[in-house]
């Protein structure tokens, strides 16, 4: 859904962490490839993080897509990811093996789940949260709908913009959404002259991108329970590409060249 335009200033309710523990200088990042247009680059990360979005939200078809295309994997070529985007340089990919890693890891219980929402891992739990589940123990981190999830929902209404993907406000497939979403807003109301609109938009990326500190502890639990390997370079490539996301936000308010 395409947000709407706002007003509203930034709370500062978001929670105080770095958004991702992954460094934008890092001397494993690229320098190859043409320099974009600030505009180029919004429309590129807007779509990077809609195919990311589809990936955590089961479209496992247009992940196997993307990767037999070559497209995740040229990306991740221009990020300091590692090794990991090895997985995501394949020509041919199983659709259906695809699916059932997707489910061991995202969606059924057992030794290999982890849960793609912020609120379960919180390394503190929310003051006010409260659960009768016997998978959670009070006063434990770990937790359903809590803070993250609630901060999320705030930008949401803010933004005028409720989430196709994911079940819960603090599902990744939805913060990812959302920061595509944000991004094309702000790329269009900036090409329009509206530069007072595109900061809103810019602001409500920049809170959103802070509550995604969780992506670290996420991505490193996918790569210890994703024998393929595929939905752990997907989570890397998630993270590193929000960190660079914040780096340009910080920089100078808009989106920084590449090159």
């Amino acid at each position: 859904m395409t947000p709407t335009d706002s007003n509203s200033e930034r709370t500062g309710d978001a929670e105080a962490a770095a958004p991702c523990g992954v460094d934008p200088d890092s001397e494993s990042a690229s320098d190859s490839g043409p320099a974009l247009e600030p505009g180029g680059i919004a429309d590129a990360r807007a779509t990077l993080y809609e195919l990311l979005a589809a990936a955590f939200d089961g479209e496992v078809d247009v992940l196997a897509t993307a990767i037999e295309d070559g497209a995740l994997v040229d990306v991740a070529a221009t990020l300091p990811i590692g090794s990991e985007p090895d997985a995501l340089g394949r020509t041919a990919v199983d659709a259906d093996a695809l699916s059932i890693a997707y489910d061991n890891l995202f969606v059924v219980p057992g030794p290999r789940y982890v849960p793609p929402i912020a609120s379960a891992h919180r390394d503190r739990p929310s003051e006010s949260f409260e659960s009768d589940s016997p998978f959670h123990d009070e006063g434990a981190a770990g937790e359903l709908l809590g803070d993250p999830a609630a901060a999320m929902a705030s930008l949401y209404d803010r933004a005028g913009f409720r989430p196709e993907r994911g079940d819960f406000p603090d599902h990744v497939a939805a913060q990812l959404e959302f920061l595509a979403a944000t991004t094309r807003a702000a790329a269009l109301r900036r090409d329009r002259g509206d530069e007072d609109a595109a900061e809103r938009f810019e602001r409500l990326q920049d809170e959103t991108l802070t509550q995604l500190g969780w992506l670290d502890s996420f991505h490193e639990a996918v790569a210890d329970a994703d024998g393929d390997g595929v939905f752990a370079a997907t989570a890397a490539l998630a993270r590193t590409a929000a960190a660079w996301h914040a780096r340009d936000l910080d920089g100078d308010g808009t989106d920084a060249e590449t090159g």
